[in-house]
């Protein structure tokens, strides 16, 4: 019996091809934004970590508030950094990063390129690693030594597919720095910091050799505890005022940015937008299940006399009510399954055109097809139930 209802409701959906078919279109739309805002919800968070994988949340990075001061120098300096780690409590780690961009050139290939000027503990704060090669040492600061440690995006831009850099002499503003090591790659960062796109030098030398008055310095901080973050800040911002010699009326010509309240809010606006669009794919299924209920309204309307006969012969309530609740079902879950392959294909196409970070999973195309067998029940019940309460004597007298 149960066979029996299954290939009629198959039948009554293929005999009206065209209906079917339109009824289908919202559930296969909706099903596809959903698939396609969990898929961009997961990128976006996918995003955001990459962004931030340098830092934690207890770190800060402090910045100048102004682009340069009145004396056209950058407000922050190396040795801010220092001062620091000297005079700060609540600072376990304090790295200082000096950053701007010359010409660089190897052999025949040359372009802009940004030059970041580090101190030797930098990438031990920014959670960075070497793929090959050496750090820069605290002999290499103080001696000015002119090294340098490569970017990945770097060493495409200068070198051969197959040529190793480390050993290698490069041309930076003019003058031979040897090549000691290579920056494993990073991908996204934080900041106006692209690590993969940069060449890393020991920061006097970017400050004395390349940079000069140019250079714009950061400064990027390790809290002991989360919990010490608003002491610790409290605390470097005194350090840096009395180093700066800003007097009680003047402005902080710094700012600090905590590393743990950037992420969250990050995180908080890639969740809220998830749910945005999340909304928009339930709008749409919403009114596909609405459309859904209307078509099968017609259906029963259109097969008042069909219902009569059948109940003459002896069909029970439960079975009218199972044959059309089961065509509600299987037109929202043939929809469901296009809607996944449709959603799915979208996907990988936005991901060949790297326009934006989109995460594939199974939580979309389980999300999407869950809701589509949920809305053809729902939405097809009433309906169904309505079929199923006809009276046998006034249905057979229809026309």
């Amino acid at each position: 019996m149960v066979f029996e209802i299954i290939k009629m409701a198959l039948e009554s959906l293929w005999n009206n091809k065209t209906r079917t078919l339109l009824s289908m279109l919202g559930i296969i739309i909706g099903v596809s934004t959903v698939i396609a805002v969990v898929g961009i919800g997961k990128g976006a968070e996918m995003a955001v970590n990459e962004q931030f994988q340098g830092l934690s949340a207890n770190s800060l990075l402090i910045m100048s508030s102004r682009s340069r001061s009145s004396t056209g120098t950058s407000n922050l300096k190396a040795q801010d950094s220092e001062a620091i780690k000297e005079q700060a409590t609540h600072i376990s780690k304090a790295t200082s990063l000096v950053r701007g961009s010359t010409i660089v050139s190897f052999g025949k290939e040359s372009g802009t390129i940004s030059i970041l000027g580090i101190d030797s503990n930098y990438f031990e704060v920014s959670n960075y690693e070497l793929s090959k090669g050496e750090s820069i040492t605290d002999s290499d600061i103080s001696s000015r030594a002119k090294i340098a440690i490569l970017g990945t995006g770097v060493i495409d831009t200068l070198f051969e597919e197959d040529e190793d850099p480390v050993g290698q002499n490069i041309t930076i503003k003019g003058k031979t720095y040897s090549v000691i090591g290579i920056l494993k790659e990073i991908g996204s960062s934080f900041g106006p910091v692209t690590p993969d796109d940069s060449i890393f030098v020991p920061y006097t030398t970017a400050e004395a050799s390349i940079l000069g008055s140019s250079a714009f310095t950061m400064l990027n901080l390790t809290v002991d505890n989360v919990d010490n973050v608003e002491i610790a800040t409290e605390e470097v911002i005194g350090i840096l005022r009395d180093e700066h010699n800003l007097k009680a009326s003047q402005e902080d010509d710094f700012r600090i940015m905590d590393a743990g309240s950037m992420v969250g809010a990050a995180q908080e606006s890639a969740e809220l937008m998830t749910v945005l669009l999340t909304a928009v794919a339930a709008i749409v299924l919403l009114v596909s299940g609405i459309g859904i209920m209307n078509v099968m309204f017609v259906t029963v309307a259109e097969r008042t006399k069909e219902i009569g006969i059948a109940r003459a012969i002896g069909a029970k309530q439960f079975d009218i009510l199972s044959q059309f609740l089961l065509e509600s079902v299987v037109l929202s879950m043939f929809g469901g399954i296009l809607g996944v392959f449709l959603g799915q294909l979208a996907l990988y196409l936005i991901n060949r055109m790297d326009f934006i970070i989109i995460a594939s999973n199974i939580v979309g195309p389980i999300i999407g097809f869950s809701f589509s067998a949920i809305v053809g029940i729902f939405f097809g019940f009433y309906p169904a139930l309505k079929a199923s309460r006809l009276d046998p004597v006034d249905a057979l007298r229809s026309e």
